[in-house]
């Protein structure tokens, strides 16, 4: 086609939905430590300390079942895979 120039449009203030802010992360940390995890986030821990061949996917499938999409219950996999390590960090710790 006849060659235009690209124009420079704004960034969308709905472009931001979503980021993390401090206030949100904190509240979120306090909430967790305070209520612990929830029944369906219990068992994938339990799953993560049993281990075993095939751990790692078949806490991706209850995940992937429970929560719906593929990159949700990869993110929920690495977040309690991470909070199982923190946990043995703190026991290894006393």
């Amino acid at each position: 086609g006849y060659p235009v120039q690209k124009l420079e449009v704004p960034k969308r203030p709905a472009g931001r939905k979503g980021t993390l802010v401090k206030k949100v992360k904190l509240v979120r940390e306090v909430v967790r430590d305070v209520v612990g995890l929830m029944p369906y986030e219990k068992r994938i821990l339990d799953v993560i300390k049993t281990g075993g061949s095939g751990a790692e996917k078949k806490v991706y499938k209850f995940a992937k079942r429970r929560l719906g999409t593929h990159r949700r219950a990869l993110k929920k996999r690495e977040e309690i895979k991470e909070y199982y390590s923190k946990l043995r960090a703190r026991q290894a710790a006393h």
